[in-house]
Parts: C-alpha cells; structure tokens; sequence
C-alpha cells in the first residue's frame, strides 16, 4: 500500500513540475544577440547595448505586446535594470525578420580593488527576457538570454570627477528614477582631471518644475560657457564631445553647473522641513 502511495505521490509531482515548465518555457522561433559599442566592459562605463532580435521559421507569433527585461546581477545582488517596450510591439513580430534596438546603459561603480579577494576582473551575469507589465504573478516571464559578462576596473588614465565647493550630501533612493543624486547650490563646481584628449562629457539632472518655472541651467568648462538651456522636461540628458582644446594645458580643470533661480523646499511646501537653498538635481557626471 505505502509503494502504490509513493508511485501516485511521484506521477502527482511529475505533472506539476510538468505543468509549470509548460508555463515557463521559452517563446519557440526567437534567438537575440547583445553586442556593445565599448570591447571591454568596465565599471563606470557609459556604452550603448544593441539588441538584435531574429525570429524564425518556427516562431508563431505573440498573443500580447511584452516588455524586455534586461537585468544584471552581480551574485544575488541586481545591480542595475535597463528594461524596455520593443519599438515595434512584440505582439506586431513576424517570422523571419529581425528587430533591432540600441539603448544606452550605464554600469555604476561596484567594483572594490582593494578587496583582497579581487582577482582583476568581475562578472555580471546577464539575464534578458519578455514579461508582461500588467501580470503580477510572474509567469508571464519568458527567459530569452542568459549570459556572463567579464568587467574589469577602469583605465588608470580614467578622469576622476572630484565635487567641490556647492554641492550637497549625496541622496539615495531605489525607487526613484534617479537611485542616487546630489543637489547643488545656485552654483556647484567640480573638478577633474586632463585626460588632454577629446572626451565625452554626459550630465543627467532634472529640476523641480512645481517649485521653479523656466529655469535656466548652465554649464561652464574652466571659465567658458559649454551650453546654458532651460530644460523642457523635467529630467534631462546632455551629452557633448568635449575637444581637448577647450579642456586647457593643466593637468586638470573645473565643470561648473550653475542656475539662474534656486527655491528653499520648506518655503514653498508646508510640510517640508528642508531649509536648503537647491538649485539643480544631478544624478551623474560622466567624462571619460
């Protein structure tokens, strides 16, 4: 009797693994290739991420518009997401064609030379799939791709981004678009080193509209005006191919972002607190 329990109890548990494979199992006819513009990854990298989608003979076709997930995961940490909708929705895909889609992606700073298990290099492990934004179940998840990623330390001839004087403390906040971010005063300066060679320069920020209508922002290389703009969205990306003439001959120079109107939070909403005097919201600056 207790074997003829044992041999259901089995068949019982081989129809739910069963089951759930079914419900897990990937979108036959679809392959995806990842390619980066930089050789060799790093951590505080700016690089563009080129996903490039194939269907085939085989595939048939999607009942919904998924989105993509793209994850990377160094061990059990997830350290960045950089998720997207197809341009064209999965839903319109045929067979035998490609869909092509390039993002740009920032790897943040985790890796810690100075441990003294570091061997010289990381890995991020890759995950790349389609799910639906509207199933809260999780079974919607389709897992396309999974990769590791060799990533190593900056070059040592990296510039480093040193902030001065008009900045405030460092913020973080992982459910906010920006996970981390500094304010600054009416003017913040920063300054970083010469690489003596054209670079590029990228600033994301945003400005509180509610607050301050028609704020301008400028930014300043040593003393010379790179662009002054008063952004239409709130959240804005520069992005400039800095020659090397503007940088000067010493072996560092000064970023300046300044703006015409600042606000005090505790002024102009009751329930704050903050006597600040806050100019622009930067979530990173990024030169090499």
């Amino acid at each position: 009797m207790r074997k003829k329990l044992y041999i259901l109890g089995l068949i019982l548990m081989l129809v739910f693994v069963s089951h759930n494979c079914k419900q897990k199992s990937a979108i036959k006819g679809v392959d995806l290739d990842v390619t980066f513009s930089e050789e060799t990854l790093t951590d505080n990298l700016v690089t563009d991420m080129t996903f490039l989608w194939a269907t085939n003979s085989e595939f048939e076709g999607m009942r919904r518009d998924y989105n993509v997930f793209v994850h990377f995961w160094h061990g059990d940490n997830l350290l960045f997401q950089a998720d997207y909708f197809p341009e064209i929705p999965t839903s319109k895909w045929e067979p035998e064609k490609e869909y092509k889609f390039t993002q740009r992606i920032y790897i943040p700073v985790f890796i810690d030379e100075f441990d003294p298990d570091f061997k010289g290099e990381e890995t991020l492990n890759l995950s790349v799939g389609f799910y639906s934004p509207y199933d809260k179940t999780g079974e919607s998840e389709q897992m396309i791709l999974n990769r590791k990623l060799k990533v190593t330390p900056p070059p040592l001839d990296a510039p480093q981004v040193i902030y001065m004087d008009g900045w405030y403390g460092l913020e973080m906040n992982r459910d906010y678009h920006f996970k981390n971010w500094r304010w600054t005063a009416k003017q913040a300066k920063c300054i970083i080193d010469n690489p003596h060679r054209d670079a590029l320069l990228i600033i994301r920020g945003e400005v509180n509209k509610s607050a301050v209508e028609g704020q301008k922002v400028t930014f300043m290389i040593n003393d010379t005006i790179l662009d002054e703009f008063v952004p239409e969205h709130a959240v804005f990306e520069k992005t400039y191919t800095v020659n090397k003439e503007k940088l000067g001959e010493d072996d560092d120079f000064y970023l300046t972002i300044a703006t015409d109107k600042t606000f005090v939070p505790s002024q102009l909403f009751p329930e704050s607190t903050d006597e600040r005097e806050l100019g622009v919201k930067i979530s990173f600056i990024y030169f090499r």
